[in-house]
């Protein structure tokens, strides 16, 4: 319902005929080829899922694996955040994978890759400092006034907040440990949580982590030549919409649903797009191309799996 928002709002003046128009002036060729890269960043994130399991001594099938990931990301279209407990779901059903272990190392992942989109987006910000401080002033957003509406009493306050939730977490938890089947499954999640540590090949898992955001770079950017007024814009550009966008896909609506959508209209305008109707075009079309690839990709897994016998009847 926020995406929905959101995105009415964004295209609530929008003349949709253009898109018919457009149909004629958009090389599709290169629309198509950057569904490769997008397909192949949820193989590489299988592949290194299959990597952070094992230590655990779990040893799921390699198709399994990227098949549960192309499941769990249509999953997240239909509820957001959804698909973490899906993958899970698929690997214990089909390869008996240790349900709460799975799901520590899918912590492990988040963390992982949102400590390098941090660090990526930080890089970049450091890079285009004028383009990001034009882009928080057309959307309103301005950091400095936001902490500066923060007085000493709200920092306290917010402070005490969150070491009280933080308290009231630990002693929750140490409550419900007293149950050994729940201190059992807590201790699987964080095993799965640690996993990383004994991971045998550090540069393998390395080189998926990297692949993964590489792909996902040019699922992005390859999609600037399919159109006239954005295949000139250049790398650094692409670079900059797809950190703004990969931070905006935060917000919890399908794909980033909205969100996305006014963070890259902002920037690709920012960038030299005279025409916002071009740039909501784009994203409008960009978006709902490389969304509708997911329950593709979803639906050819789980025909997959259903010629395959379960090892785990839940």
């Amino acid at each position: 319902m926020l995406g929905g928002g959101i995105f009415y709002w964004m295209y609530r003046g929008f003349d949709f005929s253009k898109l018919v128009e457009a149909n004629e002036r958009i090389d599709w060729w290169w629309m198509a080829f950057s569904l490769i890269p997008g397909i192949m960043a949820q193989v590489f994130r299988g592949l290194r899922w299959k990597q952070t399991l094992e230590p655990l001594d779990e040893h799921p099938g390699t198709m399994n694996c990227i098949h549960a990931v192309f499941i769990s990301y249509a999953a997240s279209l239909i509820i957001p955040r959804s698909g973490e407990v899906a993958r899970c779901g698929v690997l214990r059903k089909y390869d008996g994978v240790s349900f709460s272990k799975a799901i520590g190392t899918v912590v492990t992942e988040r963390i992982i890759d949102s400590a390098l989109v941090l660090l990526f987006t930080l890089i970049i910000f450091l890079l285009s400092i004028p383009t990001f401080m034009n882009f928080f002033d057309q959307t309103g957003i301005s950091l400095v006034g936001w902490l500066n509406g923060f007085t000493l009493t709200g920092y306290v306050v917010t402070a005490i907040c969150l070491l009280v939730t933080v308290f009231f977490i630990y002693l929750l938890i140490r409550r419900l440990t007293v149950f050994a089947k729940i201190k059992r499954i807590l201790k699987d999640v964080r095993d799965g949580v640690f996993s990383l540590k004994d991971v045998k090949n550090i540069p393998l898992f390395s080189f998926y982590t990297l692949a993964i955001w590489i792909s996902y770079f040019f699922h992005f950017y390859l999609t600037f030549f399919c159109f006239e007024f954005t295949e000139s814009l250049g790398v650094m550009t692409a670079l900059i919409a797809f950190a703004v966008g990969s931070i905006a896909v935060i917000v919890p609506t399908p794909n980033g649903l909205g969100a996305w959508h006014i963070a890259v209209k902002t920037i690709l305008v920012l960038s030299g797009v005279s025409l916002a109707s071009d740039a909501e075009m784009f994203v409008l079309i960009v978006h709902t191309i490389q969304t509708a690839l997911i329950p593709l990709l979803g639906v050819y897994s789980i025909i997959a799996l259903s010629m395959k016998k379960p090892l785990y009847q839940a």
